[in-house]
């Protein structure tokens, strides 16, 4: 009989067995509470599992729990017990959850009650404060780490080093855009010790390959709108899915599937209207928001996309991405908070002269950790 050849865990007792040659794969295991210090990144696109994961972990450790003292001395350093789980989750993530109780580790398929061992939080300081008021507490799950600041990763590295807690992070580390989610994304990659990379099938009706990017598409009179390349960053909403031109919907994709339309017009055209504007040249740009905001149709962006898409066999849906409104929001957003082209006053007074929707835009620009009154007006 041949022998089992793969080396992977759980090899050796197939082969004890009498199995024949197998594809033997990794197998789902408990979750391991005695290793002080790790820092456990489960990414993947949205609907992947990455809360559901952070679940077996709380289960796991409900488990845990029951062991004897003898097991205790291997999960704990000083006061703190590895088995102790805490949940954190973002402020401003809160609309997702609302169906749900107060206490609720919620993911697609259900929910755990975490009762007190649960918070909600700001920013990394809120992150100190929650640890230093739960000494006991020794795993930390933080949901959508990427949604915090920065000085999180590196708060989480120093706790684990010093203390021998643990954290599991899931959160998508790619935005829509499939580019880094910013940089908070980027430095839990290089604090994480573990990173459990995780799919979904694609949700796209024809496909079943596997999907590693997080589609956004906003759905108008029941057609699919893919999110334009400079659509805000962060856009908090609920899980349903939504006919709204103003919320968006989320969706694991396959690379085939994933439609982000946008992306050339933003960097051969919007930037340098924003660039120039920002040096006191501002007609061009208005001109540009102006079409965006009242006819898109007559607006670089349509040229650009009829240029881009307008042979290939899914320009309909490319092209139906002009269809949600705040077209014009969107693009003054992107130039004000990602790349820093034009200033608070110019914003203010360009929101002014185009009677842009001051209320979404303020929403938005809150959500991207730039807030912006729009009540007083600037003289530039």
């Amino acid at each position: 009989m041949p022998s089992i050849e793969n080396n992977t865990p759980g090899a050796d007792f197939l082969r004890s067995l009498g199995f024949p040659t197998l594809d033997v794969h990794e197998s789902f295991t408990h979750f391991d509470f005695t290793t002080p210090g790790r820092r456990v990144l489960v990414i993947g696109p949205m609907g992947s599992g990455k809360t559901e994961f952070a679940a077996r972990v709380w289960r796991d450790a409900a488990v845990a729990r029951k062991k004897s003292s003898v097991i205790a001395s291997l999960t704990s350093t000083g006061v703190l017990d590895r088995r102790n789980v805490f949940f954190i989750r973002s402020e401003i993530d809160g609309a997702r959850f609302s169906d749900y109780p107060d206490d609720a580790m919620a993911y697609r398929s259900g929910y755990i009650r975490c009762g007190e061992n649960i918070a909600r939080i700001r920013d990394s300081f809120g992150f100190e404060q929650v640890m230093k008021d739960n000494p006991e507490a020794g795993t930390y799950i933080i949901d959508e780490a990427s949604f915090f600041d920065e000085r999180l990763a590196y708060v989480a590295r120093n706790y684990a080093i010093e203390k021998g807690c643990m954290f599991v992070f899931p959160t998508l580390i790619l935005n829509f855009r499939r580019e880094f989610f910013n940089s908070t994304a980027r430095l839990m990659l290089d604090i994480a010790t573990d990173v459990i990379p995780l799919t979904a099938y694609c949700e796209h009706s024809d496909c079943l390959s596997s999907a590693f990017y997080t589609y956004r598409y906003y759905q108008v009179e029941g057609k699919e709108c893919p999110a334009l390349y400079f659509d805000p960053l962060i856009v908090v909403g609920g899980d349903r899915i939504k006919d709204s031109d103003l919320e968006p919907n989320y969706a694991a994709r396959c690379e085939e599937h994933h439609f982000l339309p946008g992306k050339e017009y933003t960097f051969f055209t919007l930037k340098p209207l924003g660039e120039e504007a920002g040096r006191g040249n501002t007609k061009a740009l208005m001109n540009e928001l102006e079409a965006l905001h009242e006819k898109p149709e007559a607006s670089m962006l349509y040229d650009n996309l009829i240029c881009r898409y307008g042979d290939s066999d899914d320009a309909g849906i490319y092209l139906n991405s002009i269809l949600p409104g705040h077209i014009a929001e969107k693009a003054l957003a992107y130039l004000f908070c990602e790349q820093n082209l034009i200033g608070e006053s110019l914003l203010v007074h360009l929101v002014s002269e185009l009677s842009l929707d001051t209320a979404y835009l303020e929403k938005v620009l809150a959500e991207n950790r730039h807030p912006v009154s729009f009540s007083q007006p600037y003289l530039l």
